[in-house]
């Protein structure tokens, strides 16, 4: 039985915990082949998180097998007695990993120095800032770099842990785990955090609604009298409503959500490219190129290639 420990401070996110859904799950179908899981801190007893809940925790002790670090919602300096235990697991633990702002404590301890990491975008820049020795990409769901894993936002937790899963028990046990979750298996560590319906962030249920009508049709040529039907709208007052609240024309929305469905298919790395443009209804392959180079400077060939060695040399 592999043990796994989750490190918590006070101040932690409660989506940290996420980290050991997984594990659980797994558990359930490995029996005395699973996983031993104990919720760590450095002293033990209760911590409290970042809404103040408190959680029972066992102080830092025999070194487990894999040790994940939870973030804070705020970033804190480490006690030198932790850095020192963190230091030790680079050198004994199989993985070391850290959730979210978990990259901050892992960098801090020197278990990032030369190596690649990310964390939420949102606190990339500051971590780009402060321990420059780290290679810092934002734009990851996750990371392997030799034996130190870092995800991004919280969420990311379960891709991190299917990943884990899996490297252990290979992919069949990951799926098993990521439907009984109720999840996608598994978003790849490559596959961006970034979201293109996050990003037009539309308002009123009617554009949210053509959006997501628009994300599950990409196959259609989705003109703007069929977004207005989904919205329930004339062409003319669907067309005005929607750049007033995405600052984007329809047109530009749907390629928006037919780029990142292709890229995301890209990242698996089993689709031809032609099928690649007919799923995401692009129509041919020379639309796409042309849409990849506007957004991404780069056609999808070299995109993809860049995303494999990418993945090569972070997966060790």
């Amino acid at each position: 039985m592999r043990k796994v420990g989750l490190i918590l401070e006070d101040g932690f996110q409660l989506m940290g915990l996420a980290a050991l859904a997984a594990f659980e799950l797994a558990n359930a179908e490995l029996g005395d082949e699973g996983y031993q899981l104990t919720v760590l801190s450095e002293r033990g007893g209760t911590v409290r998180s970042s809404m103040n809940a408190g959680i029972e925790t066992v102080a830092l002790g025999v070194m487990p097998d894999t040790l994940i670090v939870a973030g804070e919602l705020v970033p804190s300096a480490i006690s030198p007695g932790l850095r020192a235990y963190l230091t030790q697991a680079g050198r004994e633990a199989r993985r070391v990993a850290g959730v979210c702002t978990g990259a901050f404590v892992l960098a801090e301890a020197g278990l990032l120095d030369g190596r690649m990491a990310t964390t939420h975008w949102a606190h990339a820049n500051n971590l780009r800032s402060r321990f420059t020795k780290v290679t810092v990409d934002e734009d990851r769901i996750f990371i392997r770099d030799g034996n130190i894993w870092t995800s991004a936002g919280m969420s990311s937790a379960i891709d991190l842990t299917l990943a884990l899963i899996e490297d252990d028990h290979g992919p069949a046990l990951s799926r098993s785990i990521a439907r009984k979750l109720v999840v996608y298996h598994r978003r790849p560590g490559g596959q961006s955090q970034f979201s293109a319906l996050l990003e037009l962030e539309p308002r009123s249920d009617r554009v949210k609604r053509a959006l997501s009508y628009a994300r599950e049709n990409l196959r259609k040529p989705l003109s703007v009298e069929e977004l207005a039907e989904a919205a329930n709208l004339s062409p003319r007052q669907f067309s005005r409503i929607f750049r007033e609240e995405t600052g984007q024309s329809p047109a530009k929305a749907v390629e928006m959500l037919r780029l990142e469905a292709a890229r995301v298919m890209l990242e698996e790395g089993r689709h031809p490219m032609e099928v690649v443009a007919r799923d995401t209804g692009f129509a041919d392959r020379d639309r796409m190129r042309r849409a990849f180079l506007r957004s991404y400077g780069q056609p999808p060939a070299s995109l993809k290639r860049s995303l494999k060695l990418m993945e090569d040399s972070t997966i060790i």
